[in-house]
């Protein structure tokens, strides 16, 4: 039997909205989780859909890359902001405005007329997905108090926000197979108005008793670094590391980052107090979900294109083919946090999850031109799975472990934000490595012409994705190692109660 620090109320009296909410608070986690499953989705969904909206508004390749980009940078550069926020106006509020906003952008996007219009929505998708992600990961926070539940809460959210991309590409292939590319915006109404309708009726209004003020300094500089380096990565993708766009833009980041910093230091109202990343779980978290983010994205991008270009599998086919991954996420990210994590901490587990993975990602090594899904990538997959599910939910609860209820919305927001930033890092570094790979392939491997040329082109390409899965397993071994020697021995501390009020 467990306890909970909000007990049900006596037959005959009156209940309370905090012990409303803490009696639905399982109905709770179903609407953080619908909520963070729709800004997860966003981030694959779109990708499948691309070259059916290119058709449909007339833009050409190198403007392609913006209605990601515009989506990633707005995003990723408010999220601290976003988090602040959420405990400035209270969890539901930021919740729901975010949901709304979040819908109507979708919309927009899913109306899009053309290339611009399209374009500004996946803005505005970014920035209202930087109001609702850490809203709901601070709600799951002060929802679940009693160390048991919590993790059994965390392990669902943590395999939605792992296996979220895998199932956005499903979706996206079916989608836009079956109805319109775009319905790959519009199907976030649907999920948007679900989760609306629960965030009012079940979520109690939440409000902290010792509202912070906002630091304006620390939300100008760390949105522009943040802007800078998802920017800059971005670049890098698509104009290389030596052109001057992209190094400009990094070492700006870099420069703002250091000046964010050192203001946190100095303000009374940080935006991101210190403590809460200094703290050795918590910053080994981060870490963790950072370089998660980093090899997940880059997973996706390369095996999309092994099972797309040399499988030949259409899009709902490949979407298919990423579900044992999922399962596998499912299973260890829900166990490892309802019964590993309370008894032994997640030092270990985030270490363990992190090498399983690698060793998931090494197997995917081994492909070549003459594989097969069943013999050489799913035994890749479900390890790969297993393993993150074994890293990622211990991680996202480590990393709001012992904060202040004050603060769960910026620390719940600086996860997200290590995850956004991880996956621009992942996809720029990795597509460069990989076209290194090929270029270099080719160069060392000449072909007289015809069908060899054919046949030495798909032998290059394949070599450049069991390349980047080779660097993959290689940063999460060294994610692993980091995890062991970083993340302090023991459970978890006990998340400090008082701090909030639940209304009616």
């Amino acid at each position: 039997m467990t306890t909970s620090s909000v007990t049900d109320a006596p037959t005959g009296v009156p209940e309370t909205g905090e012990e409303r909410h803490h009696r639905l608070r399982w109905l709770v986690l179903g609407v953080l989780a619908l909520a963070q499953l729709m800004v997860v989705l966003d981030v694959t969904i779109v990708n499948i859909a691309l070259p059916h909206a290119q058709q449909s508004l007339g833009f050409n390749d190198a403007d392609r890359q913006w209605v990601v980009t515009a989506y990633a940078l707005a995003f990723g550069s408010l999220l601290l902001l976003g988090g602040r926020l959420s405990d400035l106006w209270g969890r539901r509020t930021t919740f729901t405005i975010g949901l709304a906003g979040f819908a109507v952008m979708s919309a927009v996007g899913g109306a899009a007329v053309n290339f611009e219009m399209l374009v500004i929505a996946r803005a505005g998708q970014g920035v209202f997905g930087a109001l609702l992600a850490p809203a709901a990961l601070s709600l799951l926070t002060t929802t679940f108090t009693d160390p048991a539940e919590r993790g059994r809460a965390f392990g669902i959210f943590g395999a939605i926000a792992g296996g979220g991309g895998a199932l956005g590409l499903l979706l996206g292939g079916a989608l836009t197979e079956w109805v319109d590319w775009r319905w790959c915006l519009y199907v976030n109404l649907v999920i948007a108005v679900i989760a609306l309708i629960g965030a009012f009726s079940v979520i109690g209004k939440q409000r902290s008793e010792n509202r912070p003020r906002l630091d304006i300094p620390g939300v100008i500089t760390v949105s522009a670094a943040l802007f800078s380096i998802v920017y800059g990565f971005s670049n890098a993708e698509h104009n290389g590391w030596g052109d001057w766009a992209t190094i400009t833009w990094l070492v700006a980041g870099a420069v703002l980052l250091a000046v964010f910093l050192r203001l946190q230091t100095r303000t009374a109202h940080a935006l991101l107090p210190l403590r809460i990343v200094l703290d050795r779980t918590r910053g080994g978290a981060y870490m963790t979900v950072f370089i998660a983010g980093i090899g997940m994205f880059g997973i996706f991008l390369f095996l999309t294109y092994y099972l797309q270009q040399n499988l030949g599998f259409t899009p709902i086919k490949t979407g298919l083919a990423f579900l044992p991954m999922i399962g596998g996420l499912v299973l260890t990210a829900t166990t490892s946090t309802s019964v590993i994590l309370p008894r032994f901490g997640p030092r270990w587990l985030m270490a363990g999850g992190m090498l399983v993975a690698a060793a998931g990602i090494t197997l995917l090594t081994q492909l070549s031109t003459d594989s097969t899904y069943v013999a050489h990538i799913l035994p890749g997959l479900v390890v790969t799975g297993m393993g993150m599910g074994a890293a990622m939910a211990p991680a996202m609860q480590g990393a709001i472990s012992g904060v202040s209820p004050d603060d769960a919305g910026v620390a719940s927001a600086t996860v997200n934000t290590m995850q956004q930033v991880g996956g621009s890092v992942g996809t720029a570094l990795l597509s460069t490595i990989a076209s290194s790979a090929l270029t270099g392939y080719l160069a060392d491997h000449p072909a007289s012409g015809g069908a060899a040329a054919m046949q030495l082109a798909q032998t290059a390409a394949v070599h450049s994705y069991t390349t980047s899965f080779m660097w993959v397993a290689v940063i999460f071994a060294i994610g692993g190692v980091l995890a062991a020697v970083v993340v302090r021995p023991g459970k978890l501390p006990a998340t400090p109660e008082g701090a909030v009020a639940v209304h009616a």
